[in-house]
């Protein structure tokens, strides 16, 4: 029997990156997984389709996880598609790095509007469905929360947060069963970093001098972490924050 047979996943921001590798493994060991997107449907029908192809089951759905409304919509449509949630993978995020400068109101809120105010949205949303058996909700947070490299100001600040938060739900909410751990990933090469030049940066050769593994990550790295996250096997494990980045600190 699959680690996840049974339950129901919502990961958002699953149509590319870390987070398409979340959905696949979690679907994988039996999960039932809505893949959330907010703009990118075409990326979010291809995990789907990978997944149904391997035999499980997925759905796609279009949600803004900054919006209250559609964070509501996409739980009724989960509720609608596979009946519960037992799972949630609060994935979605965005990032830009700026010098303190350049930083704007516009640069400060929309980070924050996804990465924090959207984590906590969905979160909320999820404790609404869960039954009482209880869930598993896992923050995919960043090594810059402690890490902060330069230029990264307002980033690492909402990594950090959603440090914080983690911990603070966890104590919440554990008393309903509900467990709430993160995981922060190291630099990951993702269609995303390449798209913004990250992965064929100097950057990139200075961040795998300093790692202790002697590269950057891939998704498939990050994924089967929430995955034993997701499942029984963590069972006593909540408020933890993992640290998937080679050995880099």
């Amino acid at each position: 029997m699959t680690k996840l047979e049974g339950k129901v996943a919502v990961v958002t921001g699953a149509s590319k990156g870390i987070g398409a590798s979340i959905a696949k493994h979690l679907a994988a060991e039996g999960a039932a997984v809505v893949v959330n997107y907010a703009s990118s449907k075409q990326g979010a029908d291809r995990v789907v389709d990978e997944i149904i192809s391997a035999g499980g089951k997925a759905i796609s759905v279009q949600a803004n996880v900054a919006k209250k409304a559609e964070i509501e919509h996409l739980f009724t449509e989960t509720q609608q598609a596979f009946g519960r949630v037992d799972i949630l993978v609060n994935n979605a995020g965005i990032y830009e790095f700026s010098p303190i400068e350049d930083i704007t109101e516009a640069h400060f809120h929309q980070q924050f509007d996804i990465n924090v105010l959207g984590l906590i949205l969905t979160s909320q949303q999820a404790v609404k469905h869960f039954d009482s058996a209880g869930g598993s909700i896992i923050n995919i947070s960043s090594i810059v929360s402690t890490l902060a490299p330069p230029n990264a100001s307002i980033y690492s600040a909402t990594k950090a947060a959603v440090d914080v938060i983690t911990k603070s739900l966890a104590k919440e909410l554990g008393p309903r069963r509900i467990r709430v751990n993160s995981i922060n990933p190291g630099m990951v090469e993702t269609e995303g970093t390449h798209t913004a030049g990250i992965t064929e940066s100097e950057g990139r050769q200075q961040i795998e001098a300093q790692t202790p593994l002697g590269r950057i990550g891939q998704p498939q790295d990050i994924a089967p972490a929430v995955v034993f996250l997701a499942s029984s096997d963590s069972a006593w494990i909540t408020g933890e924050t993992l640290y998937i980045s080679g050995g880099l600190r």
